[in-house]
């Protein structure tokens, strides 16, 4: 099968074609387009050995538009039309927890989920519904960030709240569970018992992995939860929220747009939620340095309670856009998590080079590629092929 993956953010659209079967499954092709909204926005396409076939400038209103431009590809019959189309869906919502194949009721049911994840569920949506109508005759697959931690243990699940907002679904969902799939799928056979993957970019989260299994996870509720992240503001003193609605009388909308778009890096920095923005700002503006600082110090205080939580830890995978790419970070998370043995190499940390811990480190150190799109094409594949048996 040829399975589309989409990967919809708030303004940008992941994107890959893969070939799936039983035993493997092989990119074709993979792209972006990036700054949807915006007259400076970016179609990149690149070939499996990641060669790059394509880079434009293109000016994306919206969502269907970038879709159409996917479309035109394989209407042009550059690339192969595909035979299914799987889609990373962040937050279903308290209802549905499994991927599962589309139809009128799950549709449905992920309108009444936007709730959770307003940052990205509506971006989804309009992907969806556009797909079915330009693509009927194509199965499509909802997979979801949160599938990965449905088996949470109670302590790590439930939240220190009454008993009948739990009963709601009120409880820790956690997400970047694709992410942390491919991590596990990447790792094998040689799987460790005691994982720990920090899923690091425009969001960000710490996920403690026992036996290949989520045991906690620093996102709650919603994705706005745990770590300071690009314009997310992650965990706050809930006095500071009750501070701001009844003392400042800011209403539900403009409490959500402050935690949502213009707090973490953005916030502390005044300048910029990308990280290498603010590395080439640091040198001169403090509230820069500051910024990250303050980014590394939470992970690490984060990966420092995960290793509590499993009481111990055997490797500690970096991935997501910052995970990947920033050795800097990478350091500065590492050099305050020398009390417990963990060793950074520098030298291969600075190469990107794994393994990027030293001989003497207490626990392995790797740099693994977030394969999102992939894990969305392996859960298409099966999805179908369950359907058709």
């Amino acid at each position: 099968m040829n399975i589309l993956a989409l990967n919809s953010g708030s303004s940008s659209l992941k994107f890959g074609l893969f070939q799936a079967d039983v035993l493997s499954c092989k990119m074709v092709f993979s792209g972006e387009i990036e700054s949807i909204g915006d007259d400076k926005g970016k179609f990149l396409l690149r070939d499996s050995l990641e060669n790059t076939l394509l880079s434009e400038a293109v000016a994306v209103a919206n969502h269907n538009e970038a879709i159409i431009r996917i479309e035109k590809l394989f209407a042009e019959g550059q690339l192969p039309m595909p035979d299914a189309i799987g889609h990373r869906i962040v937050h279903g919502g308290p209802k549905l927890r499994n991927h599962c194949l589309i139809d009128k009721d799950v549709l449905h049911e992920l309108e009444a989920a936007v709730v959770f994840a307003p940052l990205h569920t509506p971006a989804s949506l309009s992907v969806i519904r556009f797909c079915r109508e330009h693509f009927p005759e194509l199965p499509q697959a909802a997979c979801f960030d949160t599938t990965f931690h449905n088996d949470l243990p109670e302590v790590s699940r439930v939240l220190p709240i009454a008993r009948e907002l739990q009963l709601e679904g009120i409880q820790r969902y956690g997400f970047h569970g694709l992410s942390c799939e491919s991590v596990l799928r990447q790792l094998e056979p040689n799987m460790p018992k005691r994982l720990i993957v920090a899923h690091l970019g425009n969001g960000a989260s710490v996920t403690a992995i026992e036996d290949a299994k989520s045991v906690d996870t620093s996102m709650g509720l919603t994705p706005a939860g745990g770590l300071m992240m690009g314009t997310r503001s992650g965990d706050l003193d809930p006095g500071v929220l009750l501070y701001l609605l009844k003392e400042k009388k800011i209403d539900a909308d403009t409490l959500e747009d402050l935690l949502n778009h213009q707090s973490g890096l953005l916030g502390i920095s005044g300048l910029s939620s990308d990280m290498r923005v603010l590395h080439e700002a640091a040198a001169s503006k403090k509230e820069a340095k500051l910024a990250i600082k303050m980014f590394c110090y939470f992970v690490r205080k984060e990966i420092a309670g995960m290793i509590a939580a499993m009481e111990g830890i055997d490797m500690l995978v970096f991935t997501g856009g910052i995970g990947e790419n920033d050795a800097v970070v990478r350091d500065e998370i590492c050099s305050g998590l020398s009390w417990i043995g963990i060793l950074l190499d520098e030298t291969s940390n600075d190469a990107h080079s794994n393994p990027i811990h030293k001989l003497t480190s207490s626990c392995a150190l790797l740099v693994l590629a977030s394969q999102e799109d992939m894990q969305i094409a392996l859960h298409t594949h099966e999805l179908c092929s369950q359907e058709n048996r």
